[in-house]
């Protein structure tokens, strides 16, 4: 066995990927969680949204919760296609609890001969500059350094030059160009929702954006072949980037992917979780036939066979690098039971990215809240709906009652008291025991020593006979042993209590 130890500290870790698991037995192993559909959290049907609206960013900022998108429309008809009812703009939406969607009226922008709109940024020339905001992504600065007129950030496309502009405001809504160059000029197609954040467990910014694997996208000749696929880099400023590559992935299939939607997760920041769009063509056939809305979809068709027959859905992935990803290959959102609006070119796109809201179950504990688009082209505007899912619940070692046990790789941690997410049955529970590097049952923390522990909590501490001090195997080399019946295991974290 490797003696070599892994600190994780006090830091939270899920069991999203292997990066703790060092062997299964029985029948333990991983299982995807997908999240649960809620109620429709806004509707794009004003005159300048429309149906093609999309591309959300959602960011919790103190009391408010943020929304940013694409506001554009699709006018399909028989072999015609008009994506120009109006130009592509970015709105803003806003809610007090992630759930109850407002548009307040910014007063900014005109349209129509009105200021009376949620429109924040437009599609315009500034200087040498022209903004393409129909691909937007907003986000809050969480770099210390940033200064106040520059707290919130926004990454749009450049029509020109083929790249991307980096934007800043200090209220989340009045925009201004950082440079006046697009930055990362012929690096990518950038014909997706682009973006880039403040990665705290690097003191950088990263960067991620669409890209062909094959053929030429650049300003004068638009040829893309291959598969849409990923592409990142780093940064100190957002305006000069460098260790620019190609994303990869463990044990995954060439797929396309349309979007990427990664972000640290709040929870355990240097965590990086994405949810990709997967685009799918899969031709004519009976099965694509019987599927909802079959007339538009023929009508989509008449244009470009592709926009009848592609349909779309998420996956879930995860980075400790920022550059290898384990790339769930099942879906995370699935199109869903076949209902009007669904199973489509641009259902399931996920917002950018996932936040913690309140349980609508009085007094259960918080939960993660999605927001994944559905009515894509159809009618007169897109819709989102919000998807739940319990804190940490992407991935859980889970076993059924037969059993099984999960032994972690060698590590060294900081605290007094291990504290479990979990969820057993009623007859199901958890045991734990500590090990030493080799794998021999410490004294005191042994699994005849951990009672049976079951309910359904998101943090809940270990308990063994006696109360042993957990606080004198800190620092050291250890090993931890889960014994799991009917239950699922979401995350665990040390941490020091009284």
């Amino acid at each position: 066995m490797p003696s070599s130890a892994t600190n994780i500290a006090s830091r939270r870790e899920l069991f999203i990927d292997s990066f703790l698991i060092d062997r299964f037995v029985g029948k333990a192993e991983q299982r995807l969680h997908k999240p649960i559909p809620r109620e429709i959290a806004i509707v794009h049907d004003a005159p300048w949204e429309g149906s093609g609206s999309g591309y959300h960013s959602v960011f919790q900022d103190g009391d408010i919760y943020r929304m940013y998108y694409k506001a554009w429309h699709l006018d399909v008809s028989q072999g015609k296609l008009n994506s120009s009812v109006h130009p592509l703009f970015c709105c803003y939406a806003e809610s007090k609890d992630g759930i109850h969607w407002t548009k307040p009226n910014l007063g900014i922008h005109v349209f129509n001969g009105s200021k009376n709109n949620n429109i924040a940024i437009i599609s315009e020339q500034q200087g040498e500059l022209r903004i393409d905001a129909g691909h937007p992504a907003i986000f809050l600065d969480n770099n210390p350094a940033a200064p106040p007129d520059a707290r919130y950030k926004a990454i749009v496309r450049s029509k020109d030059n083929n790249g991307l502009i980096p934007l800043k405001s200090a209220d989340g809504v009045n925009f201004k160009p950082i440079t006046d160059q697009p930055i990362l000029s012929g690096m990518g197609a950038f014909d997706s929702q682009n973006l880039a954040f403040w990665d705290e467990t690097i003191g950088k910014y990263r960067a991620y954006w669409r890209y062909f694997t094959k053929g030429t996208t650049n300003k004068e000749e638009w040829k893309p072949a291959g598969i849409r696929a990923i592409r990142t880099a780093t940064s100190d400023d957002l305006v000069h980037w460098d260790d620019i590559t190609d994303l990869t992935y463990t044990d995954s299939p060439h797929e396309q992917l349309y979007t990427n939607q990664i972000k640290p997760y709040a929870r355990a920041p240097h965590i990086l979780i994405g949810f990709p769009t997967r685009y799918t063509e899969r031709g004519e056939s009976p099965q694509m036939t019987a599927l909802p809305d079959n007339k538009h979809r023929k009508m989509r068709s008449s244009v470009s066979p592709r926009y009848g027959t592609a349909i779309t859905d998420a996956l879930l992935m995860c980075s400790r690098d920022g550059h290898e990803f384990k790339r769930w290959n099942e879906a995370f959102f699935r199109p869903g039971i076949e209902r009007p609006n669904s199973w489509n070119y641009g259902h399931q796109y996920v917002a950018w990215h996932v936040v913690q809201t309140a349980n609508t179950l009085p007094g259960a504990p918080d939960e993660l809240s999605f927001y994944a688009s559905e009515s894509y082209w159809t009618g007169k505007g897109s819709a989102v709906r919000r998807y739940t899912l319990r804190l940490d619940g992407f991935v859980s070692l889970s076993a059924p009652m037969k059993g099984g046990e999960v032994i972690t790789k060698p590590i060294k941690f900081t605290g007094n008291q291990l504290e479990l997410n979990y969820s057993t049955s009623v007859a199901g529970s958890i045991r734990v025991e500590l090990q030493d590097a080799q794998g021999t049952p410490i004294e005191e923390f042994k699994l005849e020593d951990c009672p049976e522990h079951f309910g359904d909590t998101v943090g809940r501490a270990v308990q063994w006979k006696n109360n042993p001090d957990l606080a004198q195997l800190a620092g050291k080399t250890i090993r931890i042993r889960f014994v799991l019946k009917d239950a699922d295991l979401y995350s665990l974290k040390f941490q020091t209590t009284n």
